[in-house]
């Protein structure tokens, strides 16, 4: 046995779980505890779990909270587990079965890496689909990667435990996005080691996904995350370029489509903030400098300085 906890977050995926679990059980490498966290399911969550406790290889803690989002269920996986290693596994995705040995195996070759992840193998509705060149992962300084879009798949993630106390736990505050966020802060101070294998299937295309149901409007919340990350002062300045750039063409592209959509006040502070990134990347940054508030209509899904 490794010394991993496996995290599961899960809402309403009573069956979909079990495959996940089934997944897990089925791995080379034995993990030494799974945590399943409950986020508040009405379905019969509780009673495959404990079904499936009671035959299953492994200690397997079932851990039920009030609904509050796969940030929340997450965190709690984290403060809960006991072991130095963790491993994210969403709920209606699964994994091969070397996915755990191969990610030991080379986090165990360089202790000085704190987070790892891996190759996908994408379906929706059970139909393969080819990742486009902007969705393969990176290895090593993969910040502006993260930039763009979300660029580490949450199931393929083996992290240290310590990583969290570095860099803080998934923003509860945001119900969607929340994986960008804390890949945006983690790659800005650390590199990702790539195993460059497809050892995680991950599943898409259905309804009751977050990511669906804020498929519109998504980069507003990647924008408020960059902001937010730019208000620290930490960023070095080949990163604040880089931050800029992808703020200034988030921006625009999200603020234009508001003014034809008619929500012209939304819009204005978007082209207006795309217009302040231009300005200082013209002119060349000088840190530190000010980053402009949050729009009102962002307020309650992200946490700034002000909100803390």
């Amino acid at each position: 046995m490794a010394s991993i906890s496996v995290i599961i977050p899960s809402y309403n995926r009573a069956s979909l779980l079990v495959r996940a679990l089934e997944s897990v059980q089925g791995q080379t490498l034995d993990c030494v505890e799974v945590i399943v966290v409950d986020d508040g399911s009405t379905d019969d969550t509780a009673s495959r779990v404990s079904s499936f406790a009671s035959q299953c290889s492994f200690p397997l803690r079932y851990i039920y909270q009030k609904n509050s989002g796969p940030a929340a269920a997450r965190n709690r996986g984290i403060e809960e587990a006991r072991f130095p290693l963790l491993a994210f596994l969403d709920s209606d995705d699964h994994w091969q079965k070397k996915k755990l040995a191969s990610q030991v195996a080379v986090l165990e070759k360089r202790p000085d890496i704190l987070i790892s992840h891996t190759r996908e193998r994408w379906l929706r509705r059970g139909v393969h689909l080819n990742q486009k060149k902007i969705h393969q992962p990176g290895d090593g300084d993969i910040f502006r990667h993260c930039l763009q879009l979300c660029a580490v798949g949450m199931s393929t993630v083996m992290a240290r435990k310590e990583l969290f106390s570095e860099i803080g736990l998934f923003n509860e505050k945001m119900r969607c996005c929340e994986d960008y966020d804390l890949w945006l802060r983690t790659s800005s101070r650390y590199p990702f080691l790539l195993v460059d294998i497809p050892l995680t299937i991950k599943e898409g295309g259905r309804e009751d996904q977050v990511s669906w149901q804020y498929r519109v409007g998504m980069d507003v919340l990647r924008i408020g995350s960059i902001l937010n990350l730019m208000r620290e002062g930490a960023l070095c300045r080949g990163q604040v370029v880089a931050s800029l750039q992808e703020l200034e063409r988030k921006c625009l592209i999200y603020g234009q489509g508001c003014v034809r959509h008619k929500r012209i006040e939304e819009g204005r502070w978007y082209l207006h903030t795309a217009e302040w990134a231009k300005t200082l990347l013209d002119r060349g940054p000088v840190i530190p400098f000010t980053v402009p508030a949050n729009p009102p209509h962002l307020t309650g899904l992200l946490v700034t300085k002000t909100d803390e």
